[in-house]
């Protein structure tokens, strides 16, 4: 009785797409967004690439629509800044199902630079959580204009304002505290041991103040698109070093 008996097709049951990063520029997600303008009904399109191990974003471009030009001309961007093409390892883009993304031209130039695409399982956003997350935290800023931009150049020149912000200033809680341009250049590894040193030298002054161990300030050694069992990892990753 519970088996599929409808003239419709049998639902296939779709493994959630998952990728691991030990460094910066070994996965990128990308995705892209609408911006309101103040006349309604009407808005800006922000493309936006960030690398998944340091949440920086590499690369973004605002248009006034949605086309796979614009996507070409978005990953050759972050290519170049990031020297991808003098890579041996592959880089993975994963994204969600768009029509701009899976763009024959777009695809064919992913191939050219040496690309790898990923795609998210149709329907799930929650396979693509990282490039969410970033425009959940640019909607969410008290300065962002609710009301909406009044021309591309506004647009544009706001995004370029909250980059600059969120690369080089924004103390992400996923990479302990840093800021992504930092943990993405390797900086990140002596602020941790200057901070470790000093809740070190304060627990030795004062005992008294503390319950248990300082705070663990070592950064996680990898991360992963999508919830991984250990043992996969630990497979990938001794591959990863063989």
């Amino acid at each position: 009785m519970n088996t599929h008996r409808a003239k419709s097709k049998e639902p296939v049951k779709r493994e959630a797409p998952t990728h691991i990063a030990t460094a910066p520029n070994q996965v990128w997600t990308w995705d892209i967004t609408w911006l309101n303008a103040m006349i309604k009904g009407s808005f800006f399109k922000l493309y936006l690439i960030v690398d998944m191990f340091s949440r920086m974003i590499v690369a973004y471009e605002v248009w006034k629509t949605e086309n796979a030009e614009y996507s070409k001309r978005l990953i050759r961007k972050a290519s170049l800044s990031q020297g991808i093409a003098a890579k041996d390892k592959p880089l993975v883009l994963h994204s969600d199902n768009g029509s701009p993304m899976k763009a024959a031209t777009f695809l064919a130039t992913l191939e050219k630079l040496g690309v790898q695409s990923s795609f998210s399982r149709p329907r799930v956003s929650n396979d693509n959580p990282y490039s969410e997350s970033l425009f959940k935290t640019m909607k969410y800023r008290p300065i962002y204009p609710n009301k909406g931009f009044k021309d591309l150049n506004e647009a544009r020149e706001w995004v370029a304002e909250f980059v600059r912000w969120y690369n080089h200033q924004h103390l992400h809680s996923g990479i302990k505290l840093v800021t992504p341009y930092q943990r993405h250049y390797g900086l990140d590894i002596e602020i941790m041991k200057k901070r470790t040193e000093t809740y070190l030298k304060a627990k030795a002054e004062h005992p008294e103040r503390w319950s248990g161990d300082i705070r663990d300030w070592t950064q996680p050694e990898y991360v992963t698109l999508n919830p991984m069992d250990t043992a996969e990892v630990e497979k990938y990753l001794n591959q990863q070093s063989s």
